[in-house]
């Protein structure tokens, strides 16, 4: 009778250990979420959730069926500094890329302290009713090319405010309430995952390496007016 040879038998086994490795990456990196369900107090009425949030967002993160952005200006012309915060995007959470939110939608209900804040052109403008309608031909697509509906989406900003206000534009976009995670303030994140953008050259001067930040550039002359 012929011997099988090894390396016959050692294939397949190391094939299957190969699949139900991948499987089980997959089902880890798959795992189910918490319904969002907002905080209490202050941090609920911006929409911050009460099971994923700066706390425990590293937890989160890397998901092949998540996204994750936060929607802070590169340079806010609100006065952040006045509530503790900072104008500049001085840092972030890796693996969140950043959109402006001030780009996508009107600014609203800000504290008092910081000013009215940006008022430029956005995609679409907020109504007095709570809906919105777009300014360009584009604006809906490039929502829906940045806001995959298909995944669970990650959103933060400086305080929470800019991150809960592109969950309620989304919303009433017809993006699913149970996909959308406010996930809070940067301000107040103290994980793991931190990248620094405020730095000190060896001038001694402070500088913002902006350039270490995976950027979504809206450019309005690009686009058609409605």
């Amino acid at each position: 009778m012929k011997q099988v040879k090894p390396l016959y038998i050692v294939i397949p086994i190391l094939a299957i250990i190969i699949v139900l490795c991948t499987s089980f990456l997959f089902i880890v990196n798959s795992s189910h979420l918490p319904l969002p369900e907002l905080s209490d107090g202050q941090r609920g009425e911006l929409g911050i959730d009460k099971n994923i949030n700066e706390s425990n967002i590293d937890n989160y993160l890397g998901r092949s069926d998540s996204v994750y952005y936060d929607m802070r200006m590169l340079d806010d012309p609100a006065d952040y500094e006045s509530i503790g915060g900072d104008h500049y995007l001085s840092g972030f959470i890796n693996g969140f890329q950043d959109i402006p939110y001030p780009y996508l939608a009107t600014v609203d209900n800000l504290p008092e302290e910081v000013g009215t804040g940006y008022t430029g052109e956005t995609l679409f403008t907020k109504l007095n009713d709570g809906s919105y309608v777009a300014n360009y031909e584009e604006s809906e697509r490039i929502l829906n090319d940045l806001f995959p509906k298909d995944k669970y989406i990650f959103l933060m900003c400086g305080g929470g405010g800019h991150a809960g206000m592109t969950k309620n534009l989304l919303v009433k976009q017809g993006w699913d309430t149970n996909k959308i995670y406010v996930v809070g303030g940067y301000w107040y994140y103290h994980g793991k995952n931190n990248i620094n953008i405020k730095e000190v050259d060896e001038n001694g001067k402070t500088i913002y390496a902006f350039w270490k930040i995976p950027y979504h550039n809206i450019d309005f002359k690009e686009l058609t007016e409605k």
